[in-house]
């Protein structure tokens, strides 16, 4: 084993990995020897970044001892739970069942005159991750005295959905181009790549789609002899880090590369088709994960074509990748998109639900429906889709978006985990009181084969990764959810400030609230009381507050001279709140018990309805407004107190993008309230101006 660490592997921001000197190590003051029992690239990656943080963190280069009982200080041991028999009170047989393929335990020991961490697993892949939890508790100078801690992820699965194009492009993607492709070629210098695993691998992730999910036709060729060697290249390095490939993939890729005349999933020259693809990917990439599909849905094609169901549609690609351990990832954003806004029976809402439940134990066991958190499309404030839990016999994973296509596309800060924490504590009642959300995924209320978290990711080619330095904490937090929904947001939170900036107690007590107030602020001016969709058709950025209104995409506020919301209840709307569990449906369809943040997700009122908050509605909606602008002005003098506690590269680009939301947050909200001014005739009770 090479003695220097080969990170970083580009010259791009390394976020929370950028490791720097740190004066206090948690009792220990030398971490000078590395001992490793066990050998793989998953552990070569392990022992590679611990050379390069302790390097990094203390000045001294670690060596790698053969011989432990030699050691004259502290030494760190990599344990493969297989290599070595530790003593019985250390590590007994059901503690070690309990860690899993990917969980770890860590101990910190006295031995002769010395002190030494284990880090100890099942697998390489759960030294990797103990690894990166080590570095993570030095990087925050946390105490390692008497250490013991025992880890595994909730979740199986892990997933980074890419919307990445080959052309270089990426769909809802605000960070600049693909770091995977280029002019229609997979990206010669793959140091970003490397980078990327990195950073993925130490939060957790476990599984990563590349490609996007609308596929094109140069994408439909990744499943080819002539791009499959470079899809190759790229799986080799996500697989030093335990990361598995996925594809999006074309499902009409039997009749466009395959000469076939259909695609119908019933015909078996098609299944043919996909069996003899499937057996050649995995000659090529033996951990290959599968595929995601977004079928019949945005003019994608599927087998409603032919007449025929979700389930044979993904049963049939599922039969083709089952021999190799193979996964279809279906999504279930399928709606039915042409709508007339007259009518106000149709409800896009419903769609996944109607879908799909009638379905349920329909599907293979190796195919996992991948839900939206929310029935409509990422908003910054919807329900919880009610088909979470409705399906006790087909496997399920929850999908989140962490680029930020309705949130502010990166300009803006809005902090996603506290939203996310919110669905994933959300109780589905699919099982009685206390079948919350993140148990359902996880496979704790029902026995699901394969579940978990996928969320589409916010990352491009820019020096930062995510265009708005502050939303590496999205990327971040995603990670350690995915791993344990359980972490609150402060503890997620302030481990993101002290990994990516260091130990200034300024920089934390002002980066905190600032983090924690975002995703409030930004829905205050943008989005009230659970109206989302106010954009501009497309790009779906800035306010256009009928920008969707009379579009055959749907139909989302029916704001008139008397009123605004959509009418989802069961007694004379369009009965969308049925889908839910009963305790959640009566909530929901009275308008005493419905919360006011969904007030007008489940319900018309006049613009004089009393909120529980005591104001009207349409006080609610110039109030906020107006103290949403407020919010980022006090975003931006939070920032101001860190000039010179920060680098000033971090700072400026930071300080830039506060300033045009301050611009977007005025036109938000004077377009809004105007509109709703316009609309009622009734004014500002506190007589601001509104145009």
């Amino acid at each position: 084993m090479a003695q220097e660490a080969r990170l970083p592997y580009s010259s791009a921001d390394q976020g929370w990995l950028s490791y720097t000197k740190n004066a206090s190590l948690g009792g220990i003051k030398e971490l000078t020897q590395i001992a490793v029992y066990g050998a793989s690239e998953v552990l070569d990656s392990a022992l590679a970044e611990l050379i390069y943080g302790i390097y990094e963190m203390t000045g001294t280069l670690p060596v790698i001892v053969s011989d432990p009982d030699r050691q004259a200080s502290s030494l760190i041991r990599l344990v493969l739970l297989e290599e070595i028999v530790l003593p019985e009170d250390w590590m007994n047989a059901a503690r070690m069942k309990d860690l899993g393929e990917e969980g770890y335990a860590i101990r910190q020991h006295p031995e002769n005159g010395g002190s030494s961490l284990y880090v100890m697993a099942n697998t390489d892949r759960g030294l990797l991750y103990g690894t990166f939890h080590l570095l993570r508790m030095l990087r925050t100078g946390q105490e390692l005295d008497r250490l013991d801690v025992t880890d595994s992820p909730r979740n199986p699965l892990r997933m980074m959905n890419h919307w990445d194009n080959m052309d270089g492009s990426i769909e809802r993607g605000y960070a600049g181009r693909s770091i995977f492709f280029q002019n229609n070629r997979f990206v010669e210098d793959k140091s970003r790549i490397w980078d990327y695993a990195r950073l993925m691998a130490s939060t957790g992730i476990n599984g990563i789609a590349i490609n996007n999910v609308n596929v094109h036709r140069t994408e439909t060729q990744l499943i080819t002899q002539q791009l499959l060697p470079e899809v190759a290249k790229v799986a080799d390095i996500f697989r030093r880090y335990g990361i598995r490939l996925f594809l999006s993939i074309n499902y009409a890729s039997p009749m466009e590369l395959g000469g076939l005349d259909t695609a119908d999933p019933l015909d078996s020259r098609v299944g043919d088709w996909w069996k003899e693809k499937a057996k050649e990917i995995y000659e090529y990439i033996p951990d290959f994960g599968g595929f995601v599909v977004k079928a019949d849905s945005e003019h994608r094609p599927g087998p409603f074509t032919y007449d025929r169901t979700h389930a044979d549609g993904s049963n049939m690609l599922a039969e083709a990748l089952e021999p190799f351990g193979g996964l279809v990832i279906w999504r279930c954003f399928v709606y039915n998109c042409l709508q007339d806004w007259r009518d106000r029976s149709t409800d896009r809402a419903r769609a996944a639900y109607d879908h799909f439940k009638p379905l349920d134990g329909q599907f293979k066991n190796n195919v996992v429906l991948q839900i939206k958190n929310g029935p409509m499309d990422f908003q910054v404030r919807e329900a919880v889709s009610p088909l979470l839990g409705a399906m006790p016999g087909t496997n399920q994973m929850l999908e989140f978006q962490i680029t930020q296509e309705y949130t502010g596309q990166q300009k803006h800060l809005c902090y996603l985990v506290p939203q996310w924490k919110e669905i994933l504590d959300f109780d589905t009642f699919a099982r009685g009181q206390g079948t919350e959300v993140k148990k359902v995924v996880s496979g704790e209320v029902y026995p699901y084969r394969s579940c978990g978290i996928a969320a589409v990711i916010n990352v491009g080619d820019d020096h930062n990764w995510t265009g708005h330095t502050l939303a590496q904490a999205n990327l971040y937090g995603y990670g350690r959810l995915a791993w344990n929904p359980d972490l609150t947001e402060e503890e997620i939170t302030g481990e993101w400030i002290r990994l990516t900036f260091g130990g200034d107690a300024l920089v934390s007590a002002e980066i905190e609230p600032m983090l924690a107030d975002s995703w409030h602020v930004y829905e205050s001016y943008t989005s009230p009381l659970g109206v989302g969709w106010m954009v501009n058709p497309g790009h779906h950025y800035g306010p256009n507050v009928d920008g969707y209104e009379y579009s055959v995409w749907g139909t989302y506020h029916f704001a008139d001279c008397h009123g605004i919301g959509v009418n989802r209840t069961i007694k004379d709307g369009t009965g969308y709140v049925s889908q839910y569990f009963p305790e959640n449906a009566q909530r929901y369809e009275s308008l005493e018990t419905c919360p006011d943040e969904l007030l007008l997700f489940f319900h018309h009122v006049p613009y004089s309805h009393v909120l529980h908050s005591g104001k009207t509605v349409i006080q609610h909606i110039y109030d906020t407004h107006f103290d949403g602008v407020e919010g980022v002005e006090q975003l931006i003098g939070r920032w101001r107190k860190l000039e010179g506690h920060i680098d000033e590269r971090r700072y400026r680009k930071v300080w830039e993008r506060l300033h045009i939301q301050l611009e977007h947050a005025k036109e938000w909200r004077d377009i809004i309230n105007t509109y709703f001014y316009r609309k009622s005739g009734i004014p500002d009770a506190a007589g601001r101006t509104i145009y």
